[in-house]
């Protein structure tokens, strides 16, 4: 599906997409599109497919649903932070915090090349002003003020998060 959508993005045919994985199987593009980075992220029926010039992306979708286990999930997986910052909120405010958390490492540890297995409390999630912002990471993802995160409804029923930074020099 996504080699459909970049050939059509890009006007080429499905067959010459220059798409690959690497070794950790995260996409990477070749020839005339290494410029730009591609990333996708499907659940339940949906699947969002993010392309860039000159940046490192990341994508994450989620269907929304109900997360009962939010909390013990983030004592055990998230920073310590985000953990007391969901400890903190009502029921249901915390299940929608924990979602928009989740999805927004999931977008940056996608972009980074790693994805979850990397640890997921290795970085740390707060509200800003204008939505969530990295406010700190391992040292292996660079700087946290190096990271943009951009979340929306991308459907009804699911939230949707982009992550990028410029592409690192080779």
């Amino acid at each position: 599906m996504a080699r459909h959508w970049l050939a059509r993005w890009t006007g080429m045919t499905e067959q010459a997409v220059p798409l690959t994985r690497d070794e950790r199987t995260r996409p990477q593009l070749h020839g005339a599109l290494a410029a730009h980075d591609v990333g996708w992220s499907h659940s339940g029926q949906g699947l969002l497919i993010g392309f860039g010039p000159g940046v490192q992306l990341g994508m994450d979708l989620e269907y929304i649903k109900p997360r009962p286990r939010a909390l013990e999930l983030s004592a055990r997986f998230f920073h310590p932070r985000e953990h007391a910052w969901l400890q903190s909120l009502p029921p249901p405010l915390c299940e929608a915090t924990f979602l928009r958390i989740w999805c927004a490492k999931e977008a940056v540890l996608k972009a980074h090349g790693y994805g979850i297995a990397f640890g997921l409390e290795k970085l740390c999630f707060a509200q800003g002003r204008q939505g969530l912002e990295l406010i700190d990471c391992d040292a292996r993802l660079g700087l946290a003020r190096q990271w943009t995160l951009h979340q929306w409804q991308a459907a009804p029923g699911y939230l949707a998060a982009a992550a990028w930074r410029a592409q690192p020099a080779p």
